[in-house]
């Protein structure tokens, strides 16, 4: 591929990733709609149904949001009664973050969410997790150029 093709759209990589999350979060909204969970909710629900608690750094660290963004959103989260924020007895700087009851409940229905990413995909299962470790490493590599 010669110079000036790389500078053409259709052939930045950074267009199609935008391209795809932007697909990827219209496909999510109708579901998430039905659930009350923004799309940045529902990457905190995916963290607090595995793990059932976790801290704001925590939180912040792995879906890389900064404690700015993050505590308004926690904060209408426990006043939808999905998590229960709390001053940590060790240390009073630390903020635990758990998840309700109410906030599980929701586990079952979005169960239907990763299937029907896979459905609209048209992608095996296999080719799924093939493109996701790429794409994780990818992230890895240019996030150690930051």
């Amino acid at each position: 591929m010669s110079s000036s093709e790389f500078l053409k759209l259709e052939n930045q990589l950074c267009f199609s990733l935008y391209a795809s999350s932007r697909a990827i979060t219209r496909l999510y909204r109708p579901m998430l709609d039905e659930l009350g969970l923004t799309y940045p909710q529902y990457l905190v629900m995916l963290v607090l149904w595995d793990q059932k608690e976790s801290t704001v750094k925590d939180l912040s660290e792995k879906l890389d949001l900064d404690s700015g963004t993050l505590t308004p959103m926690l904060k209408r989260m426990e006043a939808q009664q999905l998590i229960v924020r709390q001053r940590s007895r060790e240390d009073e700087r630390v903020v635990d973050i758990t998840i309700t009851d109410t906030g599980m409940d929701l586990y079952d229905k979005a169960l239907c969410i990763p299937q029907t990413l896979l459905a609209s995909s048209q992608m095996t299962p296999e080719e799924i997790v093939q493109f996701n470790r790429l794409l994780k490493q990818f992230l890895k590599s240019v996030s150690e150029f930051e």
